[in-house]
């Protein structure tokens, strides 16, 4: 027996897509990689035996993808982030693949009539922690389906963020073991692992033809192992890879440590080497978090440069040719460090020049911000950064020195701006700021929405802008509508395939179609139906979990995101105590039934976000009990929001809370998510909710709140927040009933810091912005009432919805920034399968 010819990709009829096919994996996955015979196996091992199975079918795809851009080659994407919070992988590849039917047939044999049974078996991958993560997660996908050759690169985080539990109404974090029953999802590849150097000292000396050269000396090494996770794209064979790296010491055990009885100190270095990929953002309140948040991200950058620079020599490219071949996008600040570090990868070990290596830096890297809070953009002090990388630290300097003298070319005598371009922030401590050293590098720098990147220009970077016009740009986030809409709403999704076609997917412009059917009677119904089925499925959730039953009928107002302060969670509450004051004085005209339903995870040491978690609680306690309100009026807090919880959620929305303090959300994409399938928005002009409220039209979106300019203009003309609620008599009856501990069981003392918080500074000016969101959420119960007028405004959100798509804003990415182009995957064997 010969080996396949080039082009064809295992058996047909073992990678076949049929019923039947899939039936006989399933039984060859159980007895050869599970170990069970057919009668013993419990739903994990089938779990396991599908997941095997449909992971089967992705290599084929991924290996002839390799094949196909060895033949062919084209830039490739690479995509660095420290977070990739991809969600559950079975149900989706069955979706990539189009097999979801026959996947459920070939599971009854074994006794499973429902396949979701199976697919909630998963735990969820630790990868992320919100919507950096989800994005990054949304972008891969949208390049495979796209056709766009890339690798996401990553860390394989043993310990997500956190499993949070709600105990006496507070947030108690729990460790993430997401590991442990094993992942079917994952290819390792040790032979492919790379070193990484931390600390020690530098050596200068003349090479042999008396250029100058520095080498590094690290006093302790790691080493990286890759561990691959394939990306189908949606009904096509491009299927690209989630690259994670996992660490291990380079020198494990200690035999002589051992022998001498210090057992513990043995096995030190293999402890320490591996805390580099133990848990995804370490608490970076102590020395030793910051430190290691730093060690994690030099180790995933360096492990990826390096898989790129050796993938180059393999192929016998020089190295010169590496922007040719990588475009490079850093998924925020985290991986910024990637512009120290490929600088000293063409100096140090290619012994370029410093011009052809910063010639080369500069045309692959481009940056995307996040945010315009400026304890979100990273620095870290010289000391810290000096004694853990300090060749890097010589290099910032000189990419510093030499980018401080072009500036001051173009502007003598400006000290000032000098400082305040500089990557080294002299004020205080002195420190390195990682977005000036990303901006600098890159060729391009985006924002996520377009007020957003307007102000990175205005008030971020505006020397930056100013020194280089062309550099700024906007890409808008998107959400893969696969997931987020065919996936988690499969009501929905068969309508939209009869009525649109089976294309939608991959063809939302399409979805602009529905309006034709704004004023058919039959088709609101049924696209109503949809609804709520979706929300059946949630109140059926809250009843096992929560142990509250919810009317189906009532309207689903849903806040779901981190709990943050600019994001406002309190100010949604302070809105339901509003409403639980009307219903006990006997003030109900007006109102409609509702379930105001909360979700998100506050970070372990921020201490007012788990005290609005603690709040909302203490609310819901009140609310749901009293036999007087509960029937106009409930609150829910789900427990340890995740993707596999909101696949429930966004498909059972009827009202989108985006109320966040205008000028401070980068963009957000739950908003995206929710209008999708079909949510109306109340919101700020804030992130993206500006352009959602430009595609949808005013009449369809509930709009409040001061704008960014107008909360600019509230603090320089000298805010104060106590003048407002003395005006407020409702607002002073709200908080004094939270004064007097009716929501904290009678401790008076217990939500006084969050009462503090709002008369004094209010930072995010919740009060200013209180009794407009009041008036905003009048209209939304008016609105609400007349039924068939609400089921055409959400008709209306999801058919506007496709600019929010992530396949185009990975279109504009990749012909904008990225210039790469698609490479379609053929495989011969699997064509007829």
């Amino acid at each position: 027996m010969g080996l396949p010819e080039p082009g064809t990709y295992g058996d047909p009829q073992r990678n076949g897509l049929r019923a039947k096919d899939l039936y006989d994996a399933v039984v060859e996955h159980l007895f050869y990689s599970i170990g069970r015979r057919v009668p013993g196996a419990d739903r994990h091992d089938l779990y396991m035996a599908l997941s095997y199975a449909v992971r089967d079918r992705l290599m084929t795809r991924y290996l002839a993808g390799l094949d196909a851009v060895g033949t062919s080659p084209s830039r490739m994407v690479a995509y660095l982030s420290a977070e990739f919070l991809i969600g559950p992988q079975l149900g989706n590849n069955l979706l990539m693949l189009g097999i979801q039917q026959e996947a459920a047939e070939a599971l009854k044999p074994f006794g499973i009539n429902d396949i979701d049974d199976i697919l909630h078996v998963e735990t969820e991958p630790g990868l992320g922690n919100g919507g950096l993560g989800r994005l990054a997660a949304c972008f891969l996908e949208s390049l495979a389906s796209l056709e766009i050759p890339a690798t996401g690169y990553g860390i394989r985080y043993e310990f997500g963020i956190f499993d949070q539990l709600i105990r006496d109404g507070w947030q108690v974090e729990i460790t993430d073991k997401w590991l442990k029953a094993g992942w079917p999802w994952e290819i390792p590849h040790p032979d492919q692992a790379c070193f990484v150097g931390f600390g020690g000292h530098t050596e200068s000396h003349r090479d042999q033809h008396g250029a100058y050269r520095v080498r590094w000396i690290p006093a302790e090494h790691a080493i990286g192992i890759p561990h691959d996770v394939p990306v189908l794209g949606y009904r096509v064979n491009t299927c690209n890879r989630l690259r994670l790296w996992r660490a291990e010491a380079n020198d494990s055990f200690d035999f002589q440590t051992f022998n001498r009885g210090d057992y513990s100190g043995a096995v030190e270095k293999k402890v320490g080497s591996e805390t580099l990929s133990k848990v995804l953002y370490p608490n970076d309140g102590t020395d030793a978090g910051r430190r290691l948040r730093l060690k994690q991200q030099h180790f995933f950058v360096s492990c990826s440069l390096q898989d790129m620079i050796r993938g180059l020599d393999a192929r016998g490219i020089p190295v010169q040719e590496f922007p040719v071949h990588w475009a490079i996008q850093l998924n925020d600040t985290h991986p910024s460090i990637a512009v120290a570090e490929l600088m000293r990868l063409l100096l140090d070990d290619k012994h370029l020049e410093w011009e052809a290596a910063w010639a080369i830096t500069t045309a692959c890297l481009s940056y995307t911000n996040h945010t315009l809070l400026p304890e979100a953009l990273e620095t870290w002090g010289l000391d810290l950064f000096g004694s853990l990388l300090p060749r890097h630290l010589e290099l910032i300097f000189e990419i510093n020195r030499r980018f401080l003298q072009q500036v001051r070319l173009r502007h003598p005598g400006n000290e000032g701006l000098l400082q305040r371009v500089s990557i080294i922030d002299e004020t205080g401590g002195k420190a390195v700021r990682m977005a000036h050293l990303a901006t600098i590098a890159s060729h391009h720098v985006n924002g996520v929405a377009a007020l957003h990147s307007e102000l990175v220009k205005q008030e971020l970077f505006p020397e930056f802008a100013a020194l280089w016009p062309n550099k700024f740009t906007n890409v808008t986030n998107g959400v893969t509508p696969r997931r987020w809409l065919a996936l988690a709403h499969p009501a929905l999704d068969g309508l939209l395939g009869e009525v649109i076609g089976p294309d939608w997917p991959v063809r939302m412009e399409d979805v602009r179609q529905l309006e034709a059917f704004q004023h058919d009677a039959a088709f609101l119904e049924r696209w109503s139906d949809c609804k709520r089925s979706g929300k059946q499925r949630l109140a059926a959730y809250i009843l096992r979990q929560n142990a509250l039953a919810i009317d189906p009928d009532s309207l689903f107002d849903v806040q779901v995101k981190r709990i943050h302060e600019y994001k406002r969670q309190h100010l949604n509450a302070l809105q339901v105590i509003a409403l639980y004051l009307r219903i006990k004085n006997g003030d109900t005209h007006g109102l409609v039934p509702r379930t105001v339903i909360f979700a998100g995870k506050a970070a372990p040491g921020y201490a007012m976000a788990k005290l609005i978690i603690r709040f909302i609680n203490g609310i819901a306690e009140v609310v749901n009990a009293d036999p007087t309100v509960n029937q106009l009026l409930r609150v829910v807090f789900l427990a340890d929001y995740n993707v596999k919880l909101s696949e429930r959620v966004y498909p059972a929305a009827d009202l989108s809370e985006q109320i966040s303090t205008a000028g401070l959300e980068a963009s957000g994409t739950g908003n995206m998510k929710f209008m999708m399938n079909g949510a109306l928005t109340i919101g700020t002009l804030d992130g993206a909710n500006v352009e959602i409220r430009e595609e949808v039209g005013d009449s369809n979106f509930f709009l409040f709140g001061h704008t960014a300019e107008g909360i600019a203009r509230l603090h320089r003309d000298g805010y104060r927040p106590w003048e407002r609620i003395a005006a407020m008599p409702l607002l002073q009856e709200v908080l004094g009933l939270i004064g007097q501990g009716h929501f904290s069981r009678g401790d008076r003392d217990l939500f006084q810091p969050l009462l503090n918080n709002l008369s004094g500074p209010d930072p995010f000016c919740v009060v200013a912005d209180f009794e407009d969101y009041l008036r905003a959420q009048q209209t939304v119960a008016s609105t609400w009432a007349d039924r068939r007028r609400w089921s055409r405004m959400t008709l209306l959100n999801t058919a506007r919805s496709a600019y929010f798509s992530s396949d185009r804003a990975i279109a504009e990415y990749a012909e904008g920034i990225w210039e790469v182009k698609p490479v379609p995957v053929a495989m011969r064997s699997l064509i007829e399968a």
